[in-house]
């Protein structure tokens, strides 16, 4: 029909496809009970891709992703792939997707089922009910910035070289969405940084303050070292709400806070770049886990971290927070029936597989939809 949505669908390597498949049934489910309606494509990313055309991306799948209303992304890597060339190795096939796209806001909630709770390494009274919004700046800092490399020195020795830089316009963009978010979450945003050793870190937080003060002070911001944050976060971490944060640095603490709900197979995330003119974004959604080789092919991976990543898929680029919502209660629902993948399994609860958990999530949208 002519309001579908098109979506990409780029499984991966390892558990990717798997994950991916009981998403289908998720978006399958979608497509014939309610009205937005999908057209699916899918297609080769990292290691996948490598196999067949020695790239890990292709500039064909580029293209399908930037006419794509969003992007479902599985998982790359695997160690066959461990003695590529640094520009070949699957994971270049994600770098290159955020920055051709422009996506410069990665959003990972860390999030606590409270029938989870006791599964956290974590005391259940620490982590019970915890709702964190993580928005990490995804396209510049020390994973793109220039020099770059390793040198061979006159004496034969090397060193390596990466640079951490953020321009203004890198730093504002990106703190106005984690303003956005908070503004209707709790008003409480926490700007994380070295300023006390860093340069960049110093500019960072000097920016954000700016910001804070021209358009947002109304709101609540307070700024933080990096490593205090990470010790926060599993001293007390009901203190945040979202958390912004440089791409080092954001991809640290959103792995911190991933263990404290659990899991990383509990863990959604979301990429977001500018609004078109459309009033849409450039998006690509894909769980925090890896493509978790030693598990592949088994049926013991938990896809509950890539169904919700197409539920920030339908809240974030499809304007469909009511359909999102729906997929959060079938998820909830089933964790509450006390059904588990290997990876959260408690005592007392029932163990089963990838192929079922997806089955048990549409048989309680079934439920919830009536």
């Amino acid at each position: 029909m002519s309001s579908n949505r098109k979506v990409l669908m780029l499984p991966g390597d390892g558990i990717g496809p798997e994950v991916m498949n009981e998403t289908k049934k998720i978006i399958d489910w979608f497509d014939k009970r309610l009205a937005v309606g999908f057209d699916l494509d899918e297609d080769l990313v990292g290691g996948a891709s490598y196999d067949v055309h020695k790239t890990p991306v292709t500039d064909e799948v580029m293209q399908k992703a930037i006419e794509a209303d969003g992007v479902l992304f599985g998982a790359v890597g695997g160690p066959n792939y461990d003695n590529l060339p640094f520009s070949e190795k699957p994971e270049r096939g994600l770098l290159r997707l955020r920055k051709d796209l422009g996506l410069y806001a990665n959003l990972r909630p860390a999030m606590v089922f409270n029938s989870l709770a006791d599964a956290s390494t974590l005391k259940k009274e620490v982590v019970s009910g915890l709702d964190i919004m993580i928005v990490r700046e995804l396209t510049g800092g020390i994973y793109f910035g220039e020099p770059r490399g390793v040198e061979t020195l006159a004496d034969g020795s090397k060193k390596g070289i990466n640079t951490e830089v953020y321009s203004t316009h890198e730093i504002r963009r990106v703190a106005e969405v984690a303003f956005e978010l908070a503004s209707k979450r709790n008003n409480l945003v926490h700007s994380v940084e070295k300023a006390n050793v860093m340069e960049s870190g110093l500019f960072w937080r000097e920016e954000v303050q700016q910001l804070y003060e021209e358009k947002y002070n109304h709101m609540k911001l307070e700024h933080m070292y990096a490593d205090n944050c990470a010790m926060q976060l599993v001293r007390d971490p009901h203190q945040f709400d979202v958390i912004v944060t440089t791409n080092l640095f954001g991809d640290l603490l959103s792995d911190i806070s991933a263990q404290l709900t659990g899991s990383l197979g509990m863990l959604p995330s979301a990429s977001l770049g500018d609004v078109n003119e459309e009033g849409m974004r450039k998006s690509l959604y894909e769980p925090v886990h890896g493509s978790a080789p030693d598990i592949s092919g088994q049926g013991k991976a938990n896809p509950i971290a890539m169904i919700l990543s197409f539920s920030m898929m339908l809240r974030y680029s499809l304007d469909r927070g009511n359909d999102a919502d729906l997929v959060e209660k079938a998820v909830n629902k089933v964790l509450e029936d006390g059904l588990r993948t290997a990876d959260i399994m408690q005592p007392g609860k029932e163990l089963i597989s990838t192929e079922k958990m997806g089955e048990e999530i549409c048989n309680r949208l079934d439920q919830l939809a009536v």
